[in-house]
């Protein structure tokens, strides 16, 4: 299915929109002295009243969530419709989770839950709807960096599943973008 012009720009948000993300948490982890892989959640970052970089990884998560939710919506839709929603679900996770930080106590919790658990969910809609296998792995990965957190195989903090598993979906919707711009059929 060819895309139209104005929809290629939409779908180098699905590029763009993830990569704001991790440019700010790893800023945000170069600049914070007291982050910690062993003992910190990512969320730790954006603790408004702990962090001194919490405006720099609160505004990068709201902007990409934006950002993915607009190439959701404007240009994956069209071509996954059902991921399409989901990850725009996701996308609107995500910025709950800048918008209700730490000092949200159970509200974040809920909301780091949330998109966890529906970024791993648009995974396995994408390999549905594309048969791409690359989804599936992805999910894999993030559950398997979930799964030996939790069962202590490891000893660090909760950072690690954490990046681990954006790190696995992120990629899966790079490869969605990079799928429309190329032209290739889901």
């Amino acid at each position: 299915m060819e895309c139209t012009r104005g929809e290629k720009v939409f779908a180098y948000l699905g590029i763009i929109g993830p990569a704001i993300a991790f440019v700010s948490i790893f800023l945000s982890i170069s600049l914070s002295p007291s982050f910690s892989w062993y003992r910190n959640a990512l969320s730790d970052l954006g603790h408004a009243q702990r962090s001194n970089v919490a405006p720099i990884f609160n505004s990068g998560l709201l902007l990409s969530g934006f950002l993915t939710a607009i190439y959701a919506i404007k240009s994956l839709l069209n071509h996954a419709k059902y991921t399409g929603f989901s990850v725009a679900f996701s996308a609107l996770m995500l910025q709950f989770i800048a918008t209700f930080d730490e000092i949200y106590g159970t509200l974040h919790f809920i909301v780091s839950l949330l998109f966890f658990a529906s970024a791993g969910v648009s995974c396995i809609i994408y390999f549905i709807e594309s048969r791409k296998v690359l989804a599936i792995v992805a999910f894999l990965v993030g559950l398997l960096a979930w799964l030996l957190y939790w069962a202590n195989i490891y000893e660090m903090g909760v950072a690690v599943p954490e990046i681990i598993s954006a790190a696995s979906i992120t990629t899966c919707l790079i490869y969605s973008s990079l799928s429309i711009l190329r032209g290739k059929e889901f």
